[in-house]
Parts: structure tokens; C-alpha cells; sequence
């Protein structure tokens, strides 16, 4: 891990030391990521800015470096905050596939709140413990189902593929936009002017419409990821 990454992992998961000089410490990592989890939230990411959130929090900008380097570790620490550690809600489902349905739902609605988070959780970085705490739930869902460890990552990795996508469209038509009907009204609008040329897409959008078959693309989706795991979970007890 390089030096560049020192400090985020140091802010993420400790240890902590208090500013050794300076008046006495009025602020904390947690209410400092709030802080800039509430900016990004309301204003997007594009706002947070140290002194965005040094001002949020009532505090000169030099007071936050006291505590947070930069922006690059303050992001971090925004990320894993609103994420937060994975629900600890009652008693599980026993099995597998309704413990990874459950899992993906509480995902979409973290970050349907929190769309933001989608720019800042691509590529290598540092992981903070909570968001790490859902990787751990989805694999541990897919113990004693005889998937290998690499499998069951890759399973959880393919979960989040689909809670992102849907989420990026979402965010694409606003909050108030369903980007499935959205799309079909536009290509019903071409198929009407074009549909000789695409045959089987234009008697698809006519049987959608038909059947009221729209707006389905995220719990589709989820099932048939859903069921191709099934299948592999049953050759494997094979």
C-alpha cells in the first residue's frame, strides 16, 4: 500500500491520535464527515470543499487540516459515513439468495440517498471499515453453498454492478423521472417513425405496453442474477 494512501487509511480505521498543538479539539472525524456528507447530499459533490465544510461546521478551514489533510481523505471519510456499516435488522433470512435479495434492496436505498457516492467508489482506493462491513455480509450470505471464496466475491461484486446501474439511471432522469418509461417513450416515439427496420424491438415495446410490463429492469434484473447463482450453487452440490 503506497504512502500516498498513509493517511486515509490512518483517518479510516486508526488509530486516532488528537492534535498534539493548538487549542483544545472541538470536532471529530465522524461529525467532520457528516458534515461534508450533508453538503454533498443537498448541493452534490462538486460543493465539498474544505472550506465548504470548515464553514458548515463553524470552524476556520486551517482548524479542519488539524484534522484532515485534504479533501482526497475527507471524500474518504464522507463515503464511508454515508454508506455506513451494513444493517443489523432482526433475525436473518436462512437462506442464501433471500439473505443477498435483502442485501441488494438495503444497498439501492443507500444510494438512491446518497447518489454521489457512485462518483467516489470507482477504481483503487482505501475502503473504510462500514462499507467493508457489506462486502462481509454478501460473502458470508454464500457460506456453506460450496461457491469458492473467488466466486463469492465475484457474486457480490455483480450484485453491486446491478444496484449501480439502476441507481446511475435514476439519477439520470431526476427524482422524479422513471428512466424505464422515459426510454420507451423514446423509442416508441422512433419505432413509430422506424420500427420497419427493428422488427423484434417494435413488437417488444408494443407487448411491454400491452402487459404494463415496464419499469421492471431493477427487480428483473435482480432475480435472474439471482437465479444464475441458483444454478451454480446447485451444480456445486452436485
Amino acid at each position: 500500500m503506497g504512502d500516498e494512501h498513509a493517511e486515509a487509511v490512518r483517518l479510516l480505521w486508526g488509530p486516532h491520535s488528537r492534535p498534539a498543538r493548538g487549542p483544545r479539539p472541538t470536532l471529530d472525524l465522524d461529525r467532520i464527515a457528516r458534515a461534508g456528507v450533508e453538503i454533498a447530499d443537498s448541493e452534490g459533490l462538486a460543493d465539498v470543499s474544505m472550506q465548504r465544510v470548515a464553514a458548515q461546521l463553524g470552524v476556520t478551514k486551517m482548524a479542519l487540516y488539524r484534522y484532515v489533510p485534504g479533501k482526497a481523505e475527507l471524500v474518504a471519510l464522507m463515503v464511508d459515513s454515508a454508506i455506513g456499516p451494513y444493517p443489523s435488522v432482526g433475525a436473518r433470512h436462512s437462506g442464501w439468495r433471500e439473505q443477498l435479495q435483502e442485501w441488494a434492496r438495503e444497498l439501492i436505498d443507500v444510494f438512491g440517498r446518497h447518489p454521489w457516492v457512485l462518483d467516489t467508489t470507482v477504481g483503487p482506493r482505501i475502503i473504510g471499515p462500514a462499507e467493508l462491513s457489506w462486502m462481509e455480509r454478501a460473502v458470508s450470505a454464500l457460506d456453506g453453498t460450496g461457491l469458492s471464496g473467488a466466486e463469492r466475491m465475484d457474486a457480490a461484486v455483480l450484485l453491486v454492478g446491478h444496484v449501480r446501474a439502476i441507481t446511475q439511471q435514476a439519477r439520470a432522469t431526476g427524482p422524479a423521472g422513471n428512466p424505464e418509461a422515459q426510454l420507451g417513450a423514446i423509442l416508441g416515439d422512433l419505432m413509430e417513425a422506424h420500427g420497419e427496420r427493428f422488427p423484434a424491438l417494435t413488437a417488444a415495446l408494443t407487448s411491454a405496453a400491452r402487459s404494463g410490463g415496464q419499469d421492471q429492469a431493477w427487480e428483473f434484473g435482480l432475480q435472474r442474477i439471482l437465479d444464475g447463482l441458483a444454478v451454480l450453487v446447485e451444480e456445486r452440490a452436485r
